[in-house]
């Protein structure tokens, strides 16, 4: 079969289309023939060495596919059934073995690309409004990067349970993307200050959370916007990681609480997992949640999937088809 491999630690260059044995599955694992795979800012982080993993290894930590076959003492799934899955690393192959109790069957309407795409970020969506800070009626919250794969479902999740919500995004285009997403204002943060925006729509009180997967460019103003005893939801680095940083802050800027949640330690039991991963693929086969696939690119082409994802040149979900 053909994987992609990085070899070393390093561009997007180091992500090299090789051959490699078809694995099989041990016990408790299931084979999967990978039908997409999602490409998440996770994969780039393990790519430079922000992530541990020891070279050579496989990207990817979503994906879509068929069981093929499966190993001893395997329940949750059979060979035929159609899969998905997030948080298990190596899905930029034709073929993976994956933990069976990671699978999730996939509802009839959903197919393989839009499984795909909704895995990662679906689900991450659904922790962060609903577990993270759970939102309801009369609650406001900014959400970083609206336009992006995560952030349009969280702006959807958002509005589903009824908060107010301001988003940030770069350009005119994507500003408009995030709105029909549900996005009830939106700052173009290239020649707005999202913080003096905040402040006007929120009449000075801020928001109660802040979604932020920028990191380094946007954590600290963010605080600034934070209402006392707010929270920030810090879940990702695409500017670069935050530095260190004196906690006494969080006091100064009103009692501020922050986490740096994953998606992992929010799906800790097969039941927490099946019900994070029903509600998305279900909102999403009854129209109740939209996707936005950007664009799909082969198996081989995995070096310019991560070229335009971390050169901000998409707005939606990233697909590799092996």
């Amino acid at each position: 079969m053909k994987i992609i491999q990085v070899q070393k630690h390093g561009g997007p260059e180091e992500l090299k289309y090789v051959d490699a044995p078809v694995p099989r599955p041990a016990p408790g694992e299931a084979l999967v023939k990978i039908a997409a795979s999602g490409v998440n800012f996770i994969d780039v982080y393990f790519r430079i060495g922000l992530y541990k993993a020891d070279p050579p290894f496989t990207p990817g930590n979503e994906a879509s596919g068929t069981v093929e076959a499966v190993g001893e003492g395997v329940t949750e799934v059979a060979p035929g059934d159609r899969v998905a899955y997030a948080m298990h690393r190596g899905s930029y192959a034709e073929y993976t073995v994956v933990p069976a109790k990671q699978l999730v069957r996939l509802p009839d309407g959903i197919d393989f690309n839009t499984a795909a795409a909704a895995m990662l970020q679906g689900m991450t969506a659904h922790y962060l409004t609903h577990s993270t800070f759970p939102l309801k009626p009369g609650d406001k919250c900014l959400v970083h990067a609206a336009a992006g794969g995560a952030g349009r479902l969280i702006v959807q999740m958002a509005k589903m349970l009824g908060a107010t919500v301001y988003g940030t995004a770069g350009t005119d285009e994507k500003a408009a993307i995030a709105k029909e997403a549900g996005a009830d204002e939106m700052i173009v943060y290239t020649r707005q200050d999202f913080v003096a925006e905040v402040k006007k729509f929120t009449n000075g009180k801020g928001v109660d959370v802040v979604y932020d997967s920028v990191g380094q460019s946007t954590f600290l103003k963010g605080l600034d916007i934070i209402r006392p005893r707010g929270l920030m939801a810090l879940f990702g680095q695409s500017s670069g990681a935050v530095p260190p940083f004196d906690p006494s802050i969080l006091n100064q800027k009103g009692s501020l609480f922050l986490t740096r949640p994953s998606l992992a330690t929010h799906c800790l039991t097969r039941e927490e997992l099946l019900w994070r991963a029903g509600d998305v693929l279900n909102w999403i086969a009854s129209g109740k949640l939209k996707l936005r696939i950007d664009r799909t690119y082969a198996l081989r082409d995995a070096a310019e999937a991560h070229r335009d994802l971390e050169g901000r040149k998409t707005a939606g979900k990233l697909l590799l088809i092996p």
